[in-house]
């Protein structure tokens, strides 16, 4: 399993790549512009990430423009939502409770999100809950 990690606070990019590196192979990057172009890159490769951790903010672009764009990106590959990648965003502001619940437009959607300080057991129960597990 790939799984992408777009944080720019070492502190939160290090415990997350380190947390994440028993679920599957972790790249990271620091901001929401290279979020894209790795995730761009991944899909035309064929090899797409399942899992996407992003922050919300981050310098370049941030986490939300990303998410649309990656969102974009799978509908213009016609991956189905079922085989689209399971983006979780990070994020120390609490606006994205109602974020979530009310966005309607596919294209903007996280799949998750979960508010800094991360808690790993919480990141545990999300993955759990999109059927990831340790390899």
């Amino acid at each position: 399993m790939r799984i992408l990690v777009a944080e720019d606070d070492f502190a939160s990019r290090t415990m997350l790549q380190r947390f994440l590196e028993d679920y599957g192979d972790v790249d990271v990057v620091i901001n929401g512009a290279e979020a894209v172009s790795a995730f761009t890159l991944a899909l035309e490769n064929n090899q797409p990430y399942s899992i996407v951790c992003l922050d919300v903010m981050m310098p370049e672009m941030d986490g939300l423009t990303a998410l649309g764009k990656m969102r974009i990106k799978e509908k213009s590959m016609k991956i189905t939502s079922e085989n689209e990648a399971k983006i979780i965003i990070t994020t120390a502001l609490d606006f994205l409770q109602n974020y979530h619940t009310t966005s309607r437009n596919r294209l903007v959607r996280c799949n998750d999100y979960i508010i800094k300080p991360i808690d790993l057991e919480k990141m545990a129960e999300i993955l759990e809950k999109y059927g990831v597990s340790k390899e």
